[in-house]
């Protein structure tokens, strides 16, 4: 089995690691989350847009605090992570070796950078709507 010209997955596939993908900063998740105008698995089951009035402003700041943690936490991870794959690649023993095989910090890569992508979407999904409706009296 030969290794593929040209790296077609993305980075939310742990083969994208694996074949050598870039690791992206977290700038850059940003911004292809901005790109995609992807509002991430919470708007999609309903939680942001469910906050009920006339709370819903405080129900949003407080969905938002958790996501900034969830969102640290993730960061914290993901730096880990990539710190691991780069020390990976620099050993020689990284990347596609002619085996179907991918190691467990591929996938924790991949993991992660999913992780990054939707807390990111939510925040702007979230930013989006506290800036479009304000609570009256709602200092």
């Amino acid at each position: 089995m030969s290794a593929p010209k040209a790296n077609s997955y993305k980075p939310g596939h742990p083969w994208y690691y694996f074949l050598g993908g870039k690791t992206l900063r977290p700038k850059e998740i940003l911004e292809a989350v901005r790109n995609a105008s992807y509002h991430g698995y919470r708007s999609d089951i309903g939680e942001i847009e469910a906050q009920p009035e006339p709370k819903r402003s405080q129900g949003l700041r407080r969905i938002r605090a958790e996501i900034l943690e969830e969102l640290r936490r993730d960061l914290s991870a993901y730096r880990k992570y990539a710190r691991q794959l780069h020390a990976l690649r620099r050993s020689g023993r990284a990347g596609y070796d002619g085996q179907a095989i991918c190691s467990d910090i591929h996938t924790a890569m991949s993991l992660k950078h999913n992780h990054l992508y939707n807390d990111f979407a939510h925040l702007i999904r979230i930013d989006d709507a506290l800036s479009k409706q304000r609570d009256l009296f709602d200092f």
